[in-house]
């Protein structure tokens, strides 16, 4: 799943943005920021339109109070200049009335402009018919020719509609706050649910982002790690930002390069190897020669310079061979020739080619394996179990003992090689089955090895499908080697 979603996420990047990783990192913040910031910008649009409306409540309940008394103060000047009037019977003094009725009907247009309730907009009109009827009387008084006497205009009507007028105006202000209320509840409602549903979304794109950014570093670990394995075989892509693609180029071209200088190496050894051979069989030849009395007697010292000839070509030969064999490893030619043969008889084949260096050191050689065959190529085996006794005789010390132990167990042969020399370093221990790699304990009197024997043989023993490890024994050194018995159980 993680695969498709990141696969998705660069199919839609931009091109731009996707050829550096610096703006891959850019581009995804930003778009991992997105959905937090569309609950921002929600609350922030709703916030300011509760601001504006609760602006234009306020401005209007200031209106409609500051109207409501402008009418009052308009209907008790109109009574007191009609009432003066009428008192005094001289109509010039309805001046004043005019006056106040043209702002009391100003007062009620501006009135009628603004949002009212139902019983703002009844006492609207009740004002209107009151104050439009006392105009009608005033009219007649000011238009009749003789005095009018003290008539009485009652104004009671229109000053309780104007005073009822002013005690609810704050009305709309309450139905203001109300509505400004439930809008502000619908708006964190939904700023809730954006951001119970979109903080997922974010945080899933933070998780494919971040594995997007990742991956790529994660394929230039694992390439530089195989590398570093001496798996060359397979080439190397970089999946993501132009610039990590590039350096995944430089990668596979080091890869390339790698595999051209091994190749070259293994070339180098097969030759020097194969050019050494020769000599070394006519060396190895003629001490035999000498030592069997082809060319006439020797002398006991002469004898034993023969001997000692001998055994040490025979040890330059096992060197040569450990090249050989380490530079088929490396070109990948070491194919298995299965037989079955019994575990003994190559035991008992490998004692006889080391009998000199055996005897050279006194060694006891302590020899357990049951009767039992094992079907494996057993040239390679025997190269496994003579690179172990080999080992095992150059650290052993003079008189000392040497045990293989071979057992049984679970349809797999495990095979121990023990002695009493000084032991692995703990500081080799990592490192013993690295081609080339040789230990900080040197053998006394002994010519140091190439370092391959261990290397090839885990080589060998893995391609059977077995395991071979460096077993904790106190004193000396232990290496376990565990077979499969068959065939059919080493494929399994």
């Amino acid at each position: 799943m993680s695969n498709k979603f990141i696969a998705t996420l660069q199919n839609r990047l931009p091109e731009s943005h996707a050829k550096s990783f610096t703006g891959l990192i850019l581009v995804g913040l930003l778009i991992v920021a997105l959905p937090l910031i569309l609950p921002l910008i929600y609350s922030t649009t709703s916030i300011s339109q509760l601001s504006k409306q609760s602006r234009q409540a306020v401005n209007q309940a200031e209106q409609i109070a500051h109207l409501s008394r402008i009418l009052v103060d308009q209907v008790s000047a109109m009574e007191r200049s009609t009432r003066l009037s009428l008192i005094l019977s001289d109509k010039s003094l309805l001046k004043g009335y005019y006056q106040s009725h043209e702002n009391f009907r100003e007062a009620l247009q501006n009135l009628a402009k603004l949002p009212l309730t139902d019983k703002q907009q009844q006492l609207l009109d009740v004002m209107d018919t009151a104050e439009s009827s006392i105009f009608s009387r005033v009219q007649s008084i000011a238009l009749a020719h003789k005095k009018t006497g003290k008539r009485n205009i009652d104004f009671t009507p229109l000053m309780d509609s104007t005073q009822a007028f002013l005690n609810h105006g704050e009305a709309p202000v309450e139905r203001e706050v109300e509505a400004m209320q439930e809008m502000a509840g619908q708006a964190n409602k939904v700023t809730i649910w954006l951001l119970i549903s979109l903080v997922p979304l974010a945080l899933l794109l933070a998780f494919g982002f971040s594995l997007l950014i990742t991956r790529p570093i994660r394929q230039i670990d694992d390439a530089i790690r195989s590398m570093g394995n001496g798996e060359l075989s397979k080439s190397i892509r970089i999946d993501g930002p132009q610039d990590l693609q590039q350096l995944g180029d430089r990668l596979d071209w080091m890869r390339l390069r790698l595999l051209e200088i091994e190749e070259q190496k293994s070339t180098f050894l097969q030759h020097v190897s194969h050019e050494l051979k020769t000599p070394l069989t006519s060396i190895r030849e003629g001490a035999n020669l000498l030592t069997d009395g082809i060319a006439g007697p020797l002398t006991a010292q002469q004898n034993e310079i023969a001997r000692i000839l001998s055994a040490n070509s025979i040890q330059l030969q096992k060197r040569i061979e450990d090249l050989l064999n380490f530079s088929a490893l490396q070109a990948g030619k070491a194919a298995l020739h299965w037989q079955k043969m019994a575990l003994r008889t190559i035991l008992d084949s490998v004692l006889h080619d080391q009998y000199l260096a055996i005897t050279n050191k006194s060694l006891n050689i302590d020899l357990q394996s049951p009767d039992l065959s094992i079907e494996c190529d057993v040239q390679k085996i025997r190269t496994v179990v003579d690179n172990l006794l080999s080992n095992a005789i150059k650290y052993s010390p003079p008189g000392g003992q040497i045990k293989i132990c071979a057992a049984n167990i679970d349809n797999n042969v495990r095979l121990e090689v023990f002695d009493h020399g000084p032991g692995i370093d703990p500081m080799d221990r990592e490192k013993i089955f690295d081609a080339f790699y040789q230990g900080r304990k040197a053998p006394q009197s002994h010519i140091r090895g190439t370092g391959l024997g261990l290397s090839i043989a885990r080589e060998y023993v893995m391609a059977h499908g077995g395991s071979i490890e460096l077993v904790e024994s106190g004193q000396g050194t232990c290496f376990r080697v565990t077979l499969p018995l068959t065939r059919a159980i080493a494929a399994s």
